[in-house]
């Protein structure tokens, strides 16, 4: 296993973490998301989460990290949005117009504690953006015929 410390505990916390713009909007695309990224990363540093793998999807983003069992999982969450919100509209002045009061994420997020399953939940964050542009082109429907070029009817 493998074991931090503090002073006095030996400790493996990991957790699957999920949170999302303020009305899923699908905000996080190309610069932004690289600017969502490296604000996340940073603030992560400054505490001293540890990021195992994380992506940022166009509507949210998939953290799975180690937390040290000083903090919480709600205090780390607080920190990141709270702090990730300012900055991002710091950068990003225009932002400011879609999400009043300086509000970028929903107050919700989803935490799953990891176990044995971390080598899965760790491939499947890797994968969730190859999975997501697989789904939306098998659901996008045509409404011109490849094969014909001409119209579909929408029946």
């Amino acid at each position: 296993m493998d074991n931090n410390n503090l002073s006095h505990t030996k400790w493996t916390c990991k957790y699957h973490i999920v949170f999302a713009p303020k009305f899923r909007r699908k905000i996080i695309y190309k610069q932004i998301r690289a600017d969502i990224g490296r604000i996340l990363s940073e603030l992560c540093k400054r505490k001293g989460v540890e990021i195992i793998a994380a992506e940022c999807m166009p509507d949210h983003v998939h953290m799975f990290v180690s937390i040290s069992p000083k903090y919480s999982v709600s205090e780390i969450m607080g920190y990141l949005k709270g702090k990730s919100s300012l900055m991002i509209f710091d950068r990003h002045a225009n932002l400011k117009y879609k999400y009043g009061n300086r509000h970028f994420w929903c107050r919700e997020y989803y935490v799953d504690t990891v176990g044995k399953n971390a080598k899965k939940i760790e491939e499947y964050i890797r994968n969730q953006m190859q999975q997501d542009l697989e789904y939306d082109q098998m659901s996008l429907k045509e409404y011109i015929d490849p094969f014909t070029g001409e119209p579909v009817n929408k029946a």
